[in-house]
């Protein structure tokens, strides 16, 4: 949903004063991730076959010892269908700013690895001039990777630009790695109503859409997820949804009255740059049986819905706890 750089991260939650978390110790916070997202995957796959499982950001989790030269961790790379990326080269700082070389080229060898080891590569690049965005459309498809140019970080909108949807065609999609491109639009607020925010992307040819599962707190239904799965010139396309599994977010259905920092013990921080939005012990079974694991959880909410697979965020929740 929002990146934030490592070095910002830090000096973020440096200021959270009381509500910042002791040290935790004794738990490999990198492990733990790469062991949540496989959960997530052999349960959804177990339940759907071709359920596709994206997580966002956090690529250090791909290696072993999370560094770009260490061994491909295989049993995490092959529970993943794809890896998505903000930033890659428009927007780390900055939106509308070309992401550091320095930056770009790290990134870019932990894509790699990912790519080599047959996990699809999806891009999201924060820029609105149209030379950045065609430049972001660019760079993206010379190293391979399915890309989006996202003109506001909200993702709140359709873009206008390009006008034709960059590698728009008419096929069947039934594999994330056959997509030419994708939308992201978590952030339906500038429709009137659902079916408002239905019409306007079925009449897209985007190959793939990574939208919120919920529209006014209510989910998709069945119903209306199938009718965006069709591309407006015929072809078949996969609905994928956005799913938050390092942090909670006070304004999701499993949030309880007097829920906050301490309780219950998962919560762990406040985050003080993106509003309702808390850090939990990812690994602690209370909070991982809110994602998966029964027909309230929000992957089985998804499953039920007819989803065709999970955009899962905040991977990268690891880095607040090793630096705590």
């Amino acid at each position: 949903m929002r990146t934030i750089t490592l070095v910002s991260a830090l000096a973020l939650f440096a200021n959270c004063g009381g509500d910042e978390e002791p040290s935790i110790s004794g738990v490999d916070f990198k492990q733990e991730m790469r062991d949540f997202v496989q959960g997530i995957s052999h349960y959804a796959k177990t339940k759907n076959g071709n359920f596709v499982i994206i997580p966002q950001n956090g690529q250090e989790i791909i290696t072993t010892n999370g560094e770009p030269d260490g061994t491909p961790d295989v049993n995490y790379l092959s529970a993943i269908d794809a890896t998505g990326r903000e930033d890659l080269f428009y927007g780390y700082d900055e939106d509308n700013v070309a992401t550091p070389a320095s930056e770009s080229d790290y990134l870019i060898d932990f894509l790699d690895i990912a790519k080599d080891n047959g996990v699809a590569v999806l891009t999201t690049d924060y820029c609105w001039d149209h030379s950045k965005m065609d430049d972001s459309y660019a760079q993206n498809k010379a190293k391979g990777y399915i890309s989006f140019a996202a003109p506001d970080r909200e993702l709140n909108t359709i873009p206008a630009y390009p006008a034709t949807i960059t590698n728009e065609n008419t096929n069947d999609i039934t594999d994330i790695s056959q997509a030419k491109n994708f939308l992201y639009l978590i952030n339906p607020d500038q429709f009137a109503n659902v079916d408002a925010f239905i019409s306007a992307v079925q009449a897209t040819n985007y190959d793939a859409l990574i939208i919120d599962a919920f529209f006014n707190e209510k989910i998709l239904s069945q119903v209306e997820v199938t009718q965006l799965k069709t591309k407006a010139n015929g072809g078949k396309r996969l609905v994928i949804a956005y799913m938050s599994i390092g942090e909670a977010e006070d304004y999701r259905y499993y949030w309880e009255s007097g829920w906050g920092t301490g309780n219950p013990s998962f919560i762990k921080a406040v985050n003080p740059d993106w509003a309702g939005n808390y850090k939990v012990a990812y690994w602690e079974p209370e909070w991982q049986a809110i994602i998966y694991g029964s027909s309230d959880a929000y992957l089985d909410k998804l499953l039920a819905s007819g989803f065709d697979g999970a955009y899962l965020d905040i991977i990268d929740a690891y880095e607040y706890f090793e630096e705590i």
